[in-house]
């Protein structure tokens, strides 16, 4: 978004409980200061969260790029349906295991993401412990909650903070690698760039910093034109064969010819994963475009792809879910949620799919 407005069986716990996948790391240690001036910060082990009955991460195991789709450890598509916290330095209020919890249970979703606002006034770049401290405390209650989690660096210029970048991400798969809920977004939206020269420079040198420590997890990678030009980086692949690449829409602005690009890029063998969408104009406001939400569901739907909305927000704009007041603690009665927030609610509550819920 642009910043003018990213029951299984009792055996399954148990084996949870032996491996320790569902566990939540809390940041609870050592600050040493990186070579970019942010501090990288070192989590110490920590005791297991309590174990929730399994969700949906249990279900469909560590998540993979394979054949232009998104598939679980089975090798079946699978098809996530979700929230996108706002830029962690605005609505950081709303990084709370609360909210979390509140959308796996009452929205029914399966996938959050922790937006790191990074460039803009207040991010990550100027004020790195506060940022980090919300993003992660999102993590860790996906993870406690066994819901999938993506890790966005909300960065419309990453390409000009790739040392940030690398040592962001290092330090994330040194925390979170070894958990299956985990995706790394490395980067938001490249706006008005070269795809052959900034964007895919820049995701190499960050996805060869994540691999170097976690080869396992999916990376998703932005594309120019706010994350819609993705034929352009499918033509020109990362060579990885676990990316994907975000699409991001807004019904009332993108329609048809973004759709066209999208099934251009799926032929040529690219995954997509929508870590962004919005019911009204790109700006974030203007009416809900209802008929052209519909097509878009209806190719999510008929594609398989993993969406997440934006946003977990108050700001006064068409697109935020709640309004001025709602508890961070969650528990959102209908009056708390905007139009879009009850909107987007029903298609996440009902969206299709093979879920333990």
């Amino acid at each position: 978004m642009r910043p003018s407005l990213a029951t299984l069986l009792p055996a399954c716990a148990a084996l949870l409980l032996q491996s320790g996948c569902n566990t939540a790391t809390t940041p609870a240690a050592t600050t040493t200061p990186a070579a970019t001036g942010v501090p990288a910060t070192h989590a110490a082990p920590t005791a297991p969260a309590a174990l929730r009955a399994p969700g949906i991460v249990s279900f469909h195991g560590r998540l993979r790029a394979e054949k232009a789709r998104i598939v679980g450890a089975d090798g079946k598509p699978v098809s996530l349906a979700g929230n996108s916290f706002f830029w962690s330095q605005w609505q950081g209020q709303y990084y709370t295991p609360e909210v979390v919890g509140w959308l796996k249970t009452n929205w029914r979703s399966t996938i959050v993401r922790a937006a790191l606002g990074v460039h803009e006034e207040d991010g990550y770049l100027q004020h790195p412990a506060e940022n980090l401290a919300r993003v992660t405390r999102v993590i860790d209650a996906a993870i406690a909650q066994d819901l999938y989690v993506i890790i966005d660096w909300h960065d419309h210029e990453a390409h000009r903070h790739t040392a940030q970048a690398v040592a962001f991400f290092s330090d994330m798969a040194r925390r979170y690698g070894h958990q299956p809920h985990v995706i790394y977004e490395i980067f938001n939206e490249p706006q008005q760039v070269s795809w052959a020269k900034d964007v895919k420079p820049y995701a190499e040198q960050v996805i060869a910093a994540i691999r170097a420590i976690d080869p396992d997890n999916l990376i998703i990678v932005g594309s120019p034109h706010w994350s819609q030009d993705v034929d352009v980086a499918a033509a020109d692949p990362i060579k990885d064969a676990n990316v994907a690449y975000a699409l991001h829409f807004y019904a009332g602005t993108q329609k048809q010819t973004l759709r066209n690009k999208a099934v251009k890029a799926m032929e040529l063998g690219a995954a997509l994963f929508v870590t962004e969408w919005g019911p009204c104009n790109a700006d974030g406001n203007g009416p809900i475009d209802d008929d052209s939400v519909k097509q878009w569901m209806a190719f999510m739907r008929e594609y398989q792809l993993c969406h997440c909305v934006w946003s977990v927000s108050t700001k006064m704009e068409t697109c935020s879910i709640i309004v001025p007041g709602a508890s961070p603690k969650g528990g959102w009665k209908d009056s708390d949620l905007t139009e879009s927030g009850r909107y987007a609610r029903e298609y996440i509550r009902n969206w299709p799919g093979d879920t333990p819920q």
